[in-house]
């Protein structure tokens, strides 16, 4: 990712303050990231840190817009001054792109951490902002599952891998590929949290069932412990019959898990990915970027009310 300059009134709005405050407090043209956290740090407003909270963003569903929600919901707790890890599950390295690293800016990825035991340190590169690391992948994971089939302990190595990263972090993000192979059910026996991207239709309503049939198999199996399920409407038409329908289904079937935030269809949520940035960057003015915040705001409401473990 390019360095980010910020004008003085997007600035102002991320340190929730107006613009003679922050003209009177750092009087400047432009605000490049790094001074905006640290103006931050100097008004007190850092969030106050806590154990690392592992968020994993996963439907077996593809075409969800997961990937672009995950990272652009990473970034911008970034930019609220959490600092954050992004994990890319993904061969293709969806995650990856949409925060503008290369392939040739890395060397390693998880595979090498879990297949290889390299100290996931070394995988961990900058996303070029202040408080966003990135463990990238590419195609180099497309073989994992097969990798982690004879290990010992196949099923906890990502949980254990993590671990001394964790102090480092307030929230670490997975974004993980549509699928279920010991990849995600490694990423699933980590994870604190369940956040799963779903559209407006009858197609992700069912595949639903076949994630939640999943989740019960593994909390008997493996006892897997979640400390909360959150399904996200994503680019939400309301203009669409079927939409609404499936909303209603949603919540008449799913409502103890369904969120209030809904993420409207938008167009710079596909030109964010495509440039590389999230969408508070292209436009953090947009319907998308104000639904994510609402998002971001019941998230962390929700969390901060969770019980340590639900069951589903």
């Amino acid at each position: 990712m390019n360095p980010v300059i910020y004008t003085p009134k997007r600035a102002a709005q991320i340190l929730d303050l107006d613009l003679k405050a922050l003209s009177e407090l750092a009087p400047h043209e432009s605000y490049p990231a790094e001074d905006v956290r640290l103006l931050r740090d100097n008004l007190g407003k850092t969030p106050r840190r806590a154990e690392a909270r592992k968020q994993l963003f996963l439907n077996f569903k593809g075409g969800t817009g997961k990937t672009t929600l995950s990272t652009s919901y990473a970034f911008r707790l970034a930019e609220r001054g959490y600092r954050v890890l992004i994990v890319d599950l993904d061969s293709q390295g969806h995650a990856t792109k949409c925060l503008g690293v290369e392939d040739d800016a890395f060397e390693l990825t998880l595979c090498d951490v879990l297949i290889q035991k390299r100290p996931v340190r070394e995988a961990i590169v900058s996303s070029g902002y202040p408080g966003l690391d990135l463990i990238p992948s590419n195609l180099g994971m497309s073989a994992i599952d097969l990798s982690l089939m004879p290990l010992p302990g196949r099923e906890f190595r990502m949980r254990n891998a993590l671990k001394p990263v964790e102090p480092d972090y307030d929230f670490i993000i997975l974004d993980a590929p549509p699928s279920f192979g010991l990849l995600n059910l490694n990423a699933l026996m980590t994870t604190d949290d369940l956040v799963i991207p779903v559209l407006g239709d009858f197609l992700s309503f069912h595949g639903l069932k076949l994630l939640f049939d999943t989740l019960q198999d593994l909390q008997t199996d493996l006892q897997l412990s979640l400390g909360g399920v959150f399904i996200v409407i994503n680019s939400f038409n309301a203009s669409f019959k079927l939409a609404k329908e499936a909303q209603a289904a949603l919540q008449e079937h799913y409502s103890d898990y369904l969120c209030h935030s809904i993420v409207r269809q938008s167009t710079q949520f596909a030109q964010a990915s495509s440039e590389g940035m999230p969408i508070s960057l292209v436009a953090p003015d947009s319907k998308g970027a104000l639904d994510l915040e609402a998002l971001i705001d019941e998230l962390l409401g929700r969390i901060a009310n969770a019980p340590a473990a639900s069951s589903i």
